[in-house]
């Protein structure tokens, strides 16, 4: 897979390319992520990105010209999808990462917002928009290198435990927060680990697993829960441990 991305900051993803599972991605071949700068498109000699309002108001907006001649330009090497990162857009959340990771010969371009934001007529030459929650930013390139990691992460060969990206938060068909993991030593500052983790029995794992999974989630993300009910995505067997956990409140 490989992202485009569209930015007055080039130079902020370097770091971040060269660490981690983004850095083995691209090593293996699998990920490979390209950075545009939209000044080198801009038409005056100033490589001018922004400019005033019209109309009057805070703060400054990014100039349709560069932008669009990036997005052109994107398309014009491959990029099959482009997504503005702005806050109108669609909530970025595990079911888009999975959705993008689908298609793993695909290019996606994202092109990071400034200021107050993109000049309203460089929204027609996208595919759409993408926000990351309701949160301000300085820019779009935090959310971009975020959108680059949950979906590389999502693509066959990258992780070296590929079960790892089936049992974590909001996997599944059920999104879910994670249950507790604990690792050595088996007794820390007089916490000990659940015995039932130690036993051996793998059932027991799964449903202490699967109980303390939907614990988490009532107590951290109710909102949740009540979707995957409306979904009817809970099993008979959620609802059972959802009883006893409500009943020994």
């Amino acid at each position: 897979m490989t992202f485009d991305i569209l930015t007055i900051f080039p130079g902020y993803f370097a770091s971040a390319l060269e660490e981690t599972i983004l850095k083995r991605a691209r090593e293996k071949g699998l990920l490979e992520v390209r950075t545009r700068d939209v000044r080198s498109f801009a038409i005056d000699k100033h490589t001018k990105t922004d400019d005033i309002p019209f109309g009057g108001g805070p703060g400054m907006v990014m100039k349709p010209e560069p932008v669009v001649a990036a997005i052109e330009a994107a398309r014009a090497e491959g990029a099959t999808k482009v997504l503005l990162l702005d806050p109108i857009g669609r909530r970025f959340d595990q079911s888009f990462a999975r959705e993008l990771a689908s298609d793993a010969g695909a290019t996606i371009a994202l092109v990071c917002g400034r200021y107050e934001g993109f000049d309203e007529r460089v929204r027609e030459f996208a595919d759409g928009e993408l926000s990351i929650g309701d949160v301000v930013l300085s820019g779009g390139e935090p959310a971009a290198l975020l959108v680059v990691d949950a979906v590389a992460r999502l693509l066959e060969g990258v992780l070296g435990n590929e079960a790892s990206t089936v049992s974590e938060s909001f996997a599944g068909d059920v999104p879910l927060l994670e249950a507790p993991s604990f690792t050595r030593p088996r007794s820390f500052r007089g916490k000990d680990v659940p015995d039932v983790l130690t036993s051996g029995d793998h059932e027991a794992i799964r449903r202490w697993r699967r109980r303390e999974s939907l614990k988490r989630t009532l107590q951290r993300r109710p909102d949740l829960l009540d979707r995957a009910r409306q979904s009817g995505l809970l099993s008979g067997e959620d609802e059972k441990l959802l009883y006893e956990l409500t009943k020994s409140k």
